[in-house]
């Protein structure tokens, strides 16, 4: 999904009062377009969880995402940064 498209449609949701957080694979798109909460993970387009069946990343992942909801200084971009990068094919 568009990383442009997903962050306007979550600041249209976070005015309605509904929390949003994304997971952004170009933190360059994401910056200009100021979503509530998303974090950046270093991964190449079509693996925003990282490298397949590595369900252990994956979760962290997803639970880093998740912990954004309880901020509320926003815009927040932070970078997923857990021990070394995993590779993808």
């Amino acid at each position: 999904m568009c990383n442009q498209a997903v962050g306007l449609i979550q600041g249209i949701l976070e005015e309605a009062g509904i929390a949003t957080v994304s997971v952004s694979l170009l933190a360059e798109v994401t910056r200009k377009v100021k979503p509530p909460r998303a974090l950046f993970v270093p991964f190449p387009l079509g693996y925003p969880l990282g490298k397949p069946q590595d369900a252990v990343l994956q979760r962290k992942i997803i639970e880093e995402t998740l912990k954004l909801l309880e901020r509320t200084d926003l815009p927040v971009l932070e970078a997923f940064r857990e021990g070394p990068q995993q590779a993808c094919p």
